[in-house]
Protein backbone atom coordinates (compact mmCIF):
# COMPACT_ATOMS: atom_id res chain seq x y z
CA UNK A 1 0.00 0.00 0.00
CA UNK A 2 2.77 2.42 0.60
CA UNK A 3 4.44 1.98 -2.86
CA UNK A 4 1.13 2.63 -4.59
CA UNK A 5 0.83 6.03 -2.21
CA UNK A 6 4.69 6.86 -3.11
CA UNK A 7 3.59 5.96 -7.18
CA UNK A 8 0.76 7.97 -6.95
CA UNK A 9 2.37 11.02 -5.27
CA UNK A 10 5.52 10.40 -7.93
CA UNK A 11 3.27 10.29 -10.95
CA UNK A 12 1.43 13.61 -9.13
CA UNK A 13 4.66 15.46 -9.36
CA UNK A 14 5.96 14.61 -12.35
CA UNK A 15 9.35 13.36 -11.70
CA UNK A 16 10.71 9.98 -11.05
CA UNK A 17 12.62 8.11 -8.09
CA UNK A 18 15.77 9.90 -6.65
CA UNK A 19 14.66 12.84 -8.70
CA UNK A 20 13.42 16.12 -6.62
CA UNK A 21 13.68 18.18 -8.91
CA UNK A 22 11.67 18.72 -12.20
CA UNK A 23 13.28 17.64 -15.12
CA UNK A 24 15.53 20.50 -16.83
CA UNK A 25 15.44 22.90 -13.59
CA UNK A 26 18.11 23.02 -10.79
CA UNK A 27 17.55 23.67 -6.89
CA UNK A 28 19.91 26.75 -8.26
CA UNK A 29 18.55 28.21 -11.31
CA UNK A 30 20.86 31.40 -10.93
CA UNK A 31 23.67 29.11 -10.49
CA UNK A 32 26.69 29.36 -8.00
CA UNK A 33 27.90 33.41 -7.67
CA UNK A 34 30.72 34.72 -9.56
CA UNK A 35 33.87 34.66 -7.95
CA UNK A 36 33.23 32.07 -5.03
CA UNK A 37 34.90 29.42 -6.03
CA UNK A 38 38.26 31.65 -6.26
CA UNK A 39 38.71 33.04 -2.78
CA UNK A 40 39.93 30.28 -1.35
CA UNK A 41 42.48 29.63 -4.28
CA UNK A 42 43.57 33.18 -4.50
CA UNK A 43 43.49 33.43 -0.30
CA UNK A 44 46.15 30.48 -0.68
CA UNK A 45 48.34 32.01 -3.66
CA UNK A 46 48.56 35.04 -1.85
CA UNK A 47 50.50 33.06 0.92
CA UNK A 48 52.34 31.16 -1.28
CA UNK A 49 53.96 34.25 -3.29
CA UNK A 50 56.79 35.32 -1.33
CA UNK A 51 57.41 31.83 0.02
CA UNK A 52 57.57 30.20 -3.60
CA UNK A 53 61.99 30.43 -3.73
CA UNK A 54 61.85 29.27 -0.11
CA UNK A 55 59.60 26.55 -0.42
CA UNK A 56 61.47 25.51 -3.17
CA UNK A 57 64.29 25.46 -1.61
CA UNK A 58 63.43 23.46 1.51
CA UNK A 59 61.83 20.76 -0.65
CA UNK A 60 65.18 20.16 -2.27
CA UNK A 61 66.80 20.34 0.61
CA UNK A 62 64.66 17.58 2.39
CA UNK A 63 65.21 15.24 -0.67
CA UNK A 64 68.80 15.59 -0.72
CA UNK A 65 68.38 14.56 2.69
CA UNK A 66 66.49 11.35 2.12
CA UNK A 67 62.94 12.34 2.15
CA UNK A 68 61.39 10.23 -0.41
CA UNK A 69 58.14 12.28 -0.83
CA UNK A 70 60.30 15.26 -1.48
CA UNK A 71 62.38 13.39 -3.68
CA UNK A 72 59.42 12.45 -5.52
CA UNK A 73 58.07 16.39 -6.21
CA UNK A 74 61.56 17.48 -6.71
CA UNK A 75 61.91 14.57 -9.61
CA UNK A 76 57.90 15.00 -10.77
CA UNK A 77 59.00 18.75 -11.55
CA UNK A 78 62.09 18.33 -13.06
CA UNK A 79 61.76 16.28 -15.97
CA UNK A 80 58.78 15.36 -18.18
CA UNK A 81 56.23 12.61 -17.53
CA UNK A 82 57.59 9.44 -19.00
CA UNK A 83 56.12 8.74 -22.35
CA UNK A 84 56.15 4.97 -24.00
CA UNK A 85 59.43 4.10 -25.84
CA UNK A 86 59.75 3.00 -29.59
CA UNK A 87 59.37 -0.11 -29.90
CA UNK A 88 63.00 -1.53 -31.13
CA UNK A 89 61.74 -3.97 -34.06
CA UNK A 90 61.71 -4.27 -37.59
CA UNK A 91 58.14 -4.79 -38.79
CA UNK A 92 57.87 -5.67 -42.43
CA UNK A 93 56.43 -3.81 -45.05
CA UNK A 94 52.56 -3.66 -44.75
CA UNK A 95 50.46 -2.90 -48.13
CA UNK A 96 47.42 -5.35 -47.69
CA UNK A 97 45.59 -7.32 -45.76
CA UNK A 98 47.95 -10.68 -47.07
CA UNK A 99 51.09 -8.60 -45.68
CA UNK A 100 49.66 -8.91 -41.88
CA UNK A 101 50.61 -12.85 -41.37
CA UNK A 102 54.46 -11.62 -41.81
CA UNK A 103 53.98 -8.47 -39.21
CA UNK A 104 52.12 -10.74 -37.25
CA UNK A 105 54.84 -13.35 -37.34
CA UNK A 106 57.39 -10.72 -36.33
CA UNK A 107 55.54 -9.19 -33.78
CA UNK A 108 55.01 -12.69 -31.43
CA UNK A 109 58.77 -13.33 -32.49
CA UNK A 110 60.16 -9.94 -30.93
CA UNK A 111 57.64 -10.74 -27.56
CA UNK A 112 58.59 -14.07 -27.55
CA UNK A 113 62.58 -13.52 -27.73
CA UNK A 114 62.33 -10.79 -25.12
CA UNK A 115 62.96 -7.81 -27.79
CA UNK A 116 59.46 -5.91 -26.48
CA UNK A 117 57.34 -6.85 -23.42
CA UNK A 118 54.15 -8.64 -23.94
CA UNK A 119 52.50 -5.31 -23.46
CA UNK A 120 53.98 -3.55 -26.53
CA UNK A 121 53.42 -7.24 -28.50
CA UNK A 122 49.52 -6.29 -27.95
CA UNK A 123 49.44 -2.93 -28.55
CA UNK A 124 51.42 -3.92 -32.15
CA UNK A 125 48.93 -6.43 -32.43
CA UNK A 126 46.06 -4.06 -31.93
CA UNK A 127 47.66 -1.35 -34.35
CA UNK A 128 47.74 -4.67 -37.08
CA UNK A 129 43.90 -5.18 -36.26
CA UNK A 130 42.69 -1.93 -36.64
CA UNK A 131 45.07 -2.03 -39.81
CA UNK A 132 43.09 -4.52 -40.82
CA UNK A 133 39.58 -3.77 -40.37
CA UNK A 134 40.42 -0.47 -42.18
CA UNK A 135 40.87 -2.38 -45.34
CA UNK A 136 38.07 -5.02 -44.87
CA UNK A 137 35.98 -1.77 -44.64
CA UNK A 138 37.44 -0.62 -48.39
CA UNK A 139 36.78 -3.85 -49.67
CA UNK A 140 33.43 -4.27 -48.59
CA UNK A 141 33.08 -0.45 -49.84
CA UNK A 142 34.28 -1.16 -53.13
CA UNK A 143 32.45 -4.43 -53.80
CA UNK A 144 29.40 -2.46 -52.48
CA UNK A 145 29.58 0.09 -54.88
CA UNK A 146 29.90 -1.85 -57.94
CA UNK A 147 26.86 -4.15 -56.55
CA UNK A 148 24.72 -0.67 -56.73
CA UNK A 149 26.59 0.61 -60.11
CA UNK A 150 25.81 -2.96 -62.16
CA UNK A 151 22.95 -3.44 -63.64
CA UNK A 152 20.42 -5.54 -61.70
CA UNK A 153 19.57 -8.66 -63.36
CA UNK A 154 16.08 -9.33 -64.46
CA UNK A 155 14.10 -11.91 -62.12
Amino acid sequence: MADNLMEEQQKQRGRGRGRPFEKGQSGNPAGRPPGVGKRATQAMQQLLDGEAQALTRKAVELALDGNTMALRMCLDRIGPPRRERAVPIKLPPVRDAADLAGTMTAIIAAAGEGAISPDEGSRLARLVEIFLRAVDTRDFERRLQLLENSPTPPY
